[in-house]
């Protein structure tokens, strides 16, 4: 099967291939998100060197595996500590007897989850630095890719390093949850025929992770398969909430502590009301959680449209998550989907991950709205509370051209079009003048309607001046 999406991430490799200069590429991003089979597959397999770690083994057991792998590429593999390993791979790289990218001649030498390679105390950090620094850098030959779904040992053993590796890092790859339109064609590629309706709800449910969507049967309805995969006993999903934190993050306590009380906050909280929810000290630590949640795509970080300098507020964007937590955890009907799907519970939840669903894809929004070149913020805006009836706009996007949309997000299941009535025409009305009002803004406020099927044409239709739809979301940015 030929690669889905990840257009630009390809032309990063291939740039990376045709180095004439030794790369060291580091790619990361969450667990499931195909790092892994983005570089089998853009490299056809063809490696000088391909090794993995071994989730939770020990030194000596990585080092087993380490050396089968050595042998296999025509190595010695006998080496009893990381710096002998990384030695043999020298050797072997130097026999000119290893394969090569066939387009460039580059080596190319993949070290897949990386992280679980460094151990307590094994010194593989030390002979990786060893082997970079003394040789592989010099090789303007050799693209050496660094993979791991633990965040938090990629960023400050690579990425932030202080020691031998400090600046050594020549490339970095951030793999993003596919588009919608990325999930669809994944989803057609496996023999799935959804409706453009089902992808995005199956999105709202999964979010853009391929491994998640992967797993739905095509013998099976989209209902069905979240049955069978999150709320079945053994369903492939049913665990996935805290295997997914603590394959990321070491301490990953902290972050599920985090992504739990932002769980129960639609809009964000700032960083004092998460102190609040969670019972976490403030300081360096909580910095650092944050930061790497925000880096794997679970949260974002924001401003108020009228506080540009403080009061950054944090939001919970990761759809799986907060489906995980709203509904699979504490069900114990293995048919709860299919129970409760039209109930006022799902009902609720279904406008809030839309919400999320449209975060996603901010520059698909950008398109319809034909915002081109353009520099554009994206952020929230709430009124103060001493206003009463308070206000408040979950997405501003906030331009260079002295326009600022207001977009409402209105999920309609069936995909009909959205009727504005009497009382959202009001509410739609008043919000644009409070805002005026609070921000003193000076630029000119468009409300932007964001519903998938569209918007009915009414005596109050004309409360909106821009609408986008399904097809607009599903649009390559």
């Amino acid at each position: 099967m030929s690669l889905i999406g990840r257009i630009e991430e390809q032309r990063e490799l291939q740039r990376y291939a045709e180095s004439s200069e030794a790369e060291f590429v580091v790619i990361y991003g969450r667990r499931r998100i195909g790092k892994t089979y983005l570089v089998r597959k853009f490299f056809d397999e063809r490696f000088a060197f391909y090794a993995t770690g071994v989730a939770g083994a020990n030194k000596a057991a990585q080092l087993r595996g380490f050396n089968a792998t050595i042998r296999r590429h025509g190595g010695k593999g006998t080496a009893k500590s990381w710096i002998d390993a990384f030695e043999q791979v020298r050797e072997l790289l130097e026999s000119n007897e290893v394969a090569r990218d066939e387009s460039t001649g580059k080596m190319v030498v993949f070290i897949d989850e990386m992280p679980w390679l460094d151990t307590a105390r094994s010194g593989f950090l030390e002979a990786l630095e060893f082997f970079w620094n003394s040789w592989a850098s010099a090789r303007d030959d050799l693209l050496l890719i660094a993979c791991g779904s633990a965040t938090s040992w990629v960023i400050k053993n690579l990425l932030d390093n202080h020691g031998g590796l400090h600046n050594r890092v020549t490339g970095v790859i951030q793999l993003a949850p596919f588009t919608l339109v990325e999930a669809e064609q994944l989803l057609r590629s496996y023999g799935l025929a959804l409706t453009r309706q089902e992808v995005m709800e199956a999105y709202m449910v999964f979010g853009g992770v391929p491994y998640y969507l992967r797993l739905l049967n095509r013998r099976y309805g989209l209902t069905q398969n979240v049955d069978l995969l999150c709320f079945a006993r053994g369903g492939r999903l049913r665990n996935e909430f805290d295997a997914l934190f603590h394959a990321l993050f070491r301490h990953a306590e902290r972050h599920i502590a985090i992504v739990r009380a932002l769980s129960t906050r639609q809009s964000g909280v700032e960083r004092a009301q998460i102190l609040e929810l969670t019972g976490l000290s403030d300081g360096g630590t909580l910095s650092v959680t944050l930061a790497e949640l925000e880096q794997c795509g679970f949260i974002r970080s924001y401003r108020d449209f009228t506080r540009k300098v403080n009061g950054e507020m944090y939001q919970l964007i990761d759809p799986f998550a907060l489906f995980w937590l709203r509904f699979v955890e504490s069900a114990d009907d293995p048919r709860w989907w299919s129970a409760n799907r039209n109930g006022g519970a799902v009902r609720a939840w279904s406008g809030r991950a839309f919400e999320l669903l449209c975060l996603w894809h901010v520059p698909q929004i950008l398109r319809a709205l034909g915002v081109w070149g353009v520099s554009v913020g994206a952020c929230s805006w709430r009124s103060g509370r001493d206003r009463e009836p308070g206000a408040q706009v979950d997405l501003v996007l906030d331009r260079a051209d002295n326009v600022v949309n207001l977009c409402e997000m209105k999920w309609v299941g069936s995909g009909v079009p959205y009727v504005i009535d009497k009382a959202y025409n009001e509410d739609l009305r008043r919000k644009v003048e409070v805002f005026a009002q609070s921000t003193r803004t000076r630029k000119a406020l468009h409300t932007t309607l964001v519903t998938p099927g569209g918007l009915a044409r009414n005596q109050y239709a004309s409360a909106v001046q821009s609408v986008v739809t399904a097809e607009d979301l599903f649009a390559t940015p």
